[in-house]
């Protein structure tokens, strides 16, 4: 196993702050209008860190950012380890850096609750780092990684097979998109999540308090919003590319949302090119039914869905296909093949820690921080797992496994899709050669993506 990336950026505020952009998680960070008002943080407590400019300033500038977790709070784990659900604030300095400048470890005001600073003694600033990745990783692991890409496309690919024929468009669109998924998703949930296993193991939260988690984050998905990557980016503040620089996942990500979403136009605007079409097309309503259907009654249950239950017009389903594989091949090679260089070394990006977190800002030492750390054995197991993870066994984007579309213009929008994600390599690549060694961003190259959630 390699040496990951993490090894050499650990303990380092700017990485720790492109960590929200470029890392396993760049789905958190949220434009802040306002301090949080149940974070113990001044505008004067923080004016060391915002190079002269007043908090008001930094506010209207679009300057500050936040990350708050409060979706973790009192969640159950798994042999009484502590999780935090913290907040932290972030900032954009004026050559274009994103760094920390406030971390509190839980949600509520309190004397024992303080608000770590970057001025700390450099172990305590560290060890809040430290805690607040583990949080961070747990909603990772659970939410932007199993259950928004694994699970809830395994729904949606269930429903088109009970509902869509194999001749039908639509299931020959999306059928590359969902190849191997349900046998992955049965072989994790067997060999991962099993009591005693490895989510027990390795992860703070362990299985029982994944699936609590995950009962939370689904609650609150919506396919026209998280779902929709615009749409996602524009609910957290930062879908304008000219704030927050250096936020590889949105910028790269918007050149395949564009690509993807035109080829799929392309595709159903073809078959459906009359509101008689989509009406009378019962496979396509069946579908679209069952996916918005109540769990309870047998359905998908995702929220979301345009026409609430019934596909009316073709921007409807285009939004619909666009998302699915969107998800199943963008969104999940984001959150999935960063995993190694991120976790392999637990004090970057820590899966599971001892001990407590701090409830002071007196000095730590380097002892301090090794005693929160996982052991040897675990380490190991964490690193070999994520080393499955990252690594893309599956044809990239585009490049199919089969061929399910045989019609001469399906074959036609399907090499001018290949031609599209052509170019967005090269602009990718050419991006890569203009950013530092700190926010470079490969994940999301074409040529690093599959068109399934392979592994």
């Amino acid at each position: 196993m390699p040496e990951p990336v993490g090894l050499d950026n650990w303990s380092n505020d700017l990485c720790f702050g492109a960590q929200r952009l470029i890392g396993c998680n760049p789905t958190m960070v949220r434009l802040c209008t306002d301090l949080p008002e149940n974070m113990g943080v001044t505008g004067e407590m923080l004016r060391p860190f915002l190079e002269g400019w007043t908090m008001k300033q930094i506010i209207e500038a679009k300057r500050l950012f936040v990350v708050d977790l409060k979706i973790l709070k009192n969640l159950p784990t798994v042999n009484n380890r502590k999780l935090c659900s913290p907040i932290g604030l972030f900032f954009v300095t004026g050559d274009r850096q994103f760094v920390p400048i406030a971390i509190q470890l839980f949600q509520n005001i309190a004397p024992d609750n303080p608000v770590f600073l970057p001025n700390d003694p450099p172990f305590t600033w560290l060890l809040a780092k430290m805690w607040f990745n583990n949080a961070d990783a747990a909603v990772h692991q659970a939410l932007s990684h199993f259950a928004f890409t694994h699970l809830i496309m395994e729904s949606i690919c269930v429903a088109t097979h009970r509902q869509l024929s194999t001749s039908h468009p639509i299931f020959k669109l999306l059928a590359p998109h969902f190849l191997f998924l349900p046998a992955i998703n049965a072989r994790g949930l067997d060999q991962l999540m099993n009591p005693g296993g490895w989510a027990d193991k390795t992860t703070t939260l362990g299985r029982e308090g994944i699936y609590e988690l995950i009962r939370r984050g689904t609650e609150e998905w919506r396919m026209d919003v998280h779902g929709t990557f615009p749409k996602e980016l524009e609910s957290r503040g930062v879908l304008d590319q000219r704030i927050l620089p250096n936020y590889g996942y949105r910028d790269d990500g918007m050149l395949l949302y564009k690509a993807i979403e035109t080829y799929v136009n392309k595709i159903i605007r073809f078959y459906y090119d009359s509101q008689d079409k989509i009406k009378e097309d019962f496979e396509l309503q069946n579908w679209v039914g069952e996916m918005s259907v109540a769990k309870e009654d047998g359905g998908s249950g995702i929220k979301g869905i345009p026409g609430q239950g019934k596909f009316r017009r073709a921007e409807e389903i285009i939004m619909v296909c666009t998302s699915i594989v969107f998800t199943c091949s963008v969104q999940h090679a984001a959150v999935n093949f960063p995993q190694y260089n991120e976790y392999a070394f637990p004090p970057n990006y820590p899966s599971v820690l001892n001990k407590t977190p701090p409830v002071d800002r007196r000095p730590r030492s380097e002892e301090d921080i090794v005693a929160v750390l996982p052991d040897k054995a675990t380490t190991l197991e964490i690193m070999s797992v994520t080393k499955l993870f990252s690594t893309c066994p599956a044809k990239s984007l585009g490049e199919w496994e089969f061929q399910s579309q045989h019609e001469p213009f399906a074959l036609k929008a399907e090499k001018e899709f290949k031609e599209d994600l052509r170019k967005a390599s090269q602009i990718i690549q050419e991006r890569n050669k203009e950013r530092d060694e700190v926010t470079k961003y490969s994940y999301l190259d074409p040529q690093n993506i599959p068109n399934n959630i392979c592994v």
